[in-house]
């Protein structure tokens, strides 16, 4: 494992010069972004923000606490700014593509917000347009590879202490309708555009990519095979993205399934994420993670603690040992700070366009399956 020491050093901030960003998107995840840069003052200086509704720009702006700010509603005339360095992509799914194509067309570095594309054939294509610039950065939203709690149980994964892995489960679940309140009726599709085929990927795009990505990631793979249900079962108000789905997916040459699930009907148990080896379980949630070794495994870890490197094991009543004890910060911050990194050193980031775009093909291959009610095959022009 590694210890603590060497974690911070894995994630410690590199020097590098202070990276000036425009903000492409002002939502939610965006003023989010705008706010988590704040953390940041010596890696980044928001310049320009940009969006298409005028109080997503105000709102912005408040909370950058910036009174210069260049506010746009055209992101072409963002990326025309050669002031900016890099610009950050929060925009509805449907949108990541064609704005991403014109960043990198104006030698801007880009952060992108995940799902990385609306759907296959623009992932391809954005894979083979990235290599004409080797010199930018791409990264892409799927922070869960750069917080050290997410690392620390790749590493446990990698290493064995779960021994064989065969079932993962996943939910990320909500009683509530997903609906943002909209000001203005003829604003319906701009603001609740997750409601709608034509701009989203729906609950597998804007939740269970994360999940999805994890496993690429922490098990170096992808599906062999896609298959998944769901419906319109709760919310009869006009929506078209699903609100009721759940995924399977067979890791055939892992020999393990992911069974990935959500619904806006039921909040009991939130976010979810379970690991199952043969040598224990790992329960993992947004900043904490139990690991619950089987009863063999947890006689021979009475010996040795290798799983948080202490002499003598912290036990939880029910039986399980937390993995990482110092308290974490927001996964936004560690993949910002690794996207200054990457953009001052050239280094690959670790969610690059070429997982981004393994991640976007296993949401785009579930949505199709859901829809043509068929198992989906991976195929070999999915592995970039």
């Amino acid at each position: 494992m590694l210890l603590h020491n060497e974690m911070a050093q894995a994630f410690s901030h590199v020097g590098g010069k202070r990276i000036n960003v425009g903000v492409i998107g002002t939502g939610d995840r965006g003023k989010g972004l705008i706010d988590t840069m704040k953390e940041l003052p010596n890696s980044f200086k928001v310049t320009a923000i940009c969006d298409v509704m005028d109080f997503r720009l105000r709102e912005a702006q408040e909370i950058s606490g910036l009174s210069n700010l260049k506010q746009l509603t055209d992101y072409r005339k963002l990326l025309k700014d050669k002031s900016i360095d890099a610009v950050f992509i929060a925009t509805p799914l449907h949108l990541h593509y064609p704005i991403t194509v014109a960043a990198l067309e104006a030698g801007k570095h880009v952060y992108l917000e995940k799902t990385m594309t609306y759907n296959i054939d623009e992932a391809k294509s954005l894979v083979s347009l990235s290599k004409k610039y080797p010199k930018l950065t791409l990264q892409v939203g799927h922070q869960y590879r750069y917080t050290p709690l997410y690392y620390r149980v790749k590493d446990m994964i990698q290493k064995g202490y779960l021994g064989k892995v065969t079932q993962i489960e996943s939910r990320w679940d909500r009683n509530w309708n997903w609906r943002r309140p909209v000001p203005d009726p003829s604003l319906e599709r701009q603001i609740n555009w997750r409601m709608y085929q034509e701009y989203s990927g729906g609950l597998i795009a804007e939740l269970l990519s994360h999940q999805m990505d994890f496993v690429n990631w922490a098990f170096d793979t992808h599906p062999d095979e896609i298959f998944g249900t769901g419906g319109v079962d709760i919310y009869k108000d006009g929506r078209e993205t699903l609100d009721n789905v759940q995924v399977m997916l067979r890791y055939a040459k892992d020999n393990m399934i992911g069974n990935f699930g959500a619904t806006c009907g039921n909040a009991k148990d939130g976010y979810l994420f379970r690991l199952k080896g043969t040598k224990g379980t790992i329960s993992l949630l947004m900043d904490d993670a139990i690991f619950y070794p089987e009863k063999q495994t947890a006689a021979e870890l009475e010996t040795v603690d290798g799983v948080t490197g202490a002499t003598k094991i912290a036990w939880n009543s029910d039986g399980g040992i937390p993995i990482l004890k110092e308290k974490l910060k927001d996964g936004t911050w560690y993949a910002l700070e690794d996207f200054h990194k990457s953009v001052n050193t050239g280094q690959l980031p670790a969610s690059n366009v070429a997982t981004g775009a393994t991640t976007a093909v296993c949401v785009h291959l579930a949505n199709q399956s859901i829809v043509q009610h068929e198992i989906k095959s991976w195929k070999p022009e999915y592995n970039f």
